[in-house]
């Protein structure tokens, strides 16, 4: 039958038996505030566990409201298959999950469950006699998820020690192969001090400090790994280190022979133009290796030399040591026009400097790039002013969609480029939203926000701006709420608005805090700072329901500091929290609870009444998109068939070290971020100082 046909004949089981057991009570009975009933969830998560082909699909747009109905048995059901069929959740549903487990008794089954689940488990309920094999485990699930739980992952990393006895300044091989990710955390001494087996732990980290990649580069000289010393280091080698090679220094690159370093900068090149390197650490590592060649070589600067090598064609860009060959001089003078026109795709597929491109674009195009081109050029977005995309002839959504998905336009490029497709009677409708993404939400201008039809945000379903500035979740939020009041009950209501809750004004909060919906710590950590401020304890409490034992893991989240220390001591007794943040070096001190024994019996919110605005059920969480064609049923269907129904459906420049070609950037434009997770914090998209630096390599 195929997994489409399954699919769609397990909608129509899943719609066959809730309308069966909803059909069979009177119609009165509606929806229970805390959304389904126990017969209906226990219809929900029978039918979800009969589901072998679609399962792993619904599992992944997992939301808490109907698990939260679930019996002991049925939840753990549930988070075994999760397991067995390693779905991969985001933190907002693993955080109210790991909640809902720890309710049930399940955090002793851990062995059987999700290795990022264990990462939000509350670590003092680990017994000591489990501490090596449940370490083990959640050092497997990736730590990027606990970023705005600071406290919960300083306390991973002193648990995981203190299986090992304590702090060491040296870890043996024993040792990493249970700390797995959590090596990722520690201080770059323990790097060069540390078996080294390290590089194994390293190659799982998502980004190294600049502490950490000089201990690379020490521990990569001593000649103490594998390798051996550089001199004596081969191809085999060399790939063994994954990405650990893209942070190699020129230092070490001049060590090693010249036959084997040029194989490798093939190698590199070739998995860059296979899709299988990112552009950022392409761009690293080609410059580390190039800075080597040029300090070896010393060639004279500034001669102003014409083309050596030989013209450019398009069987010179199938080499894969193109780059070698050409320096930024040589790509200046050797470069033709006609072989710029007829191979930009293979030309832009090498990691080169952009800018010496762009600057050969404006003298091919001076009057602004054909639109049949600007599909090609991606990865050079970044560096257009609003002037120079002003020139351009925006006409087709494809060409929309392509501009904005390479995920380097920032503010001033993505707005430019939107307002020139609406100035040619373009319209910004759900797909082409959904098709870009919620961050472009972030750099649109006001205008052209207040200029997309409700309706097509309600098509568009929920969109993650978390990472907008504030000025923009405010915005947002009105469009969204907006687009949202029609629908009539809170659950539902909720499940859309919640990403853009990070605008919502104090007393839309309030409002929430009386509807039950047990909001998710991500989320909560996402608000309005100045309008949290203004959010007493108890309206915490009761927003954020059975997941106010979270707050302990957050506890040194910015937001979270400021709410408390604008708290009096008495108010924050009620948390049993200390007004000052955790030591992340000691990450007992402050923030575990100051008296007693962990209370782990889960706090239920009393059910108000409220008028003007939505209904009062609510899910705990989550916000997957709703199907275009199906969002008029979906707003009928109880919270729970929303997950199955949605489911079964579907700078600087680069320098040129190695030639004489930098560039100043043009008309205020920024560099392009990495590809990868942005900074933390109230920006987001908006790059930190660190990532400033990063960028460097443009």
């Amino acid at each position: 039958m195929g997994p489409r046909a399954g699919a769609l004949v397990s909608l129509g089981l899943i719609l066959f038996m809730w309308l069966t057991a909803h059909c069979s009570r009177p119609q009165a009975e509606g929806f229970s505030q805390g959304g389904l009933d126990a017969s209906r969830a226990n219809v929900w998560a029978t039918t979800l566990l009969l589901l072998p082909n679609a399962s792993t699909s619904l599992l992944q747009d997992f939301w808490c409201q109907p698990a939260n109905q679930l019996s002991r048995d049925q939840l753990s059901a549930l988070i075994r298959r999760m397991a067995s069929q390693q779905v991969l959740l985001k933190a907002w549903q693993l955080s109210c999950l790991a909640n809902l487990a720890t309710q049930h008794g399940l955090q002793g089954d851990f062995a059987l469950h999700p290795p990022d689940l264990l990462l939000f488990y509350n670590l003092a309920q680990v017994r000591e006699a489990d501490c090596r094999a449940f370490t083990r485990r959640a050092a497997q699930g990736d730590t990027e998820l606990l970023a705005n739980l600071p406290d919960q992952r300083a306390a991973l990393q002193h648990s995981a020690l203190a299986c090992l006895g304590g702090r060491h300044p040296w870890l043996s091989a024993s040792d990493l192969l249970l700390l797995g990710i959590l090596v990722c955390d520690m201080d770059a001494s323990i790097i060069v001090a540390s078996d080294p087996h390290v590089l194994q732990n390293l190659q799982r980290c998502p980004r190294l400090t600049p502490a950490q990649q000089a201990a690379l580069n020490k521990l990569l000289a001593s000649g103490r790994t594998m390798l051996g010393p550089p001199s004596s280091w081969n191809l085999e080698g060399l790939k063994s280190l994954g990405p650990l090679a893209t942070y190699i220094s020129p230092s070490l690159w001049m060590q090693v022979q010249e036959a084997i370093g040029l194989d490798f900068f093939g190698s590199m090149v070739a998995a860059f133009r296979a899709g299988t390197l990112s552009q950022h650490d392409a761009r690293r590592f080609v410059t580390s290796f190039l800075k080597a060649k040029l300090m070896s070589s010393r060639p004279k600067r500034g001669t102003g030399r014409p083309c050596t090598h030989g013209n450019i064609t398009a069987a010179t860009l199938q080499d894969d040591l193109f780059l070698v060959h050409y320096d930024c001089l040589q790509l200046e003078s050797c470069l033709g026009s006609r072989v710029l026109r007829a191979s930009l795709d293979p030309l832009l597929q090498h990691p080169l400097p952009k800018r010496v491109i762009k600057a050969k674009l404006a003298q091919i195009y001076p009057s602004g790039i054909p639109e049949e081109q600007l599909q090609l050029i991606t990865s050079l977005v970044y560096l257009y002013s609003r002037t120079e995309i002003g020139l351009w002839n925006i006409t087709s959504r494809d060409t929309v969609m392509a501009l904005l998905a390479s995920d380097v336009a920032l503010e001033n490029q993505t707005e430019a480029i939107l307002q020139k497709f609406l100035d040619h009677k373009g319209n910004i409708t759900s797909a082409l939203l959904v098709a870009i993404g919620g961050s472009r939400l972030c750099w649109m201008s006001p205008q052209q926000i207040q200029a997309i039809q409700p309706s097509e945000f309600r098509l568009a379903g929920a969109l993650d701006i978390s990472s907008c500035p504030q000025r923009r979740k405010d915005i947002l939020y009105t469009r969204a709420r907006e687009a949202f009041s029609s629908i009539r009950t809170m659950d539902t209501y909720y499940h859309f608005i919640r990403p853009y809750l990070g605008g919502a004004p104090v007393e839309d909060l309030q409002h929430l805090a009386q509807a039950n919906i047990s909001m998710d710590i991500d989320t909560f950590t996402n608000l309005n700072p100045q309008v949290l401020q203004n959010l007493s304890v108890d309206n915490v409490i009761m927003l954020l329901g059975q997941n106010v034992v979270d707050l302990q893991k957050a506890r040194s989240h910015p937001i979270i500091i400021s709410w408390l220390h604008s708290k009096n001591r008495s108010t924050l007794d009620e948390l049993r929290l200390d007004k000052d943040p955790i030591s992340p070096t000691n990450p007992t001190s402050s923030a575990h609870l100051t008296t007693g024994t962990p209370n782990t019996t889960p706090w239920v919110p009393h059910p108000a009444t409220t008028s003007g605005r939505p209904g009062n059920d609510a899910p705990t969480s989550g916000s997957p998109p709703a199907h275009l064609g199906y969002l008029p049923i979906a707003m009928g269907l109880p919270s729970s068939l929303l997950w199955l129904l949605y489911r079964s459906t579907l700078g600087s420049s680069w320098d040129c070290s190695w030639g004489t070609c930098t560039m100043a950037p043009e008309h205020g434009t920024v560099p392009a971020p990495h590809a990868g997770k942005l900074g933390l914090g109230p920006a987001g998209l908006v790059p930190t100082h660190t990532q400033l630096q990063d960028m460097e390599l443009d």
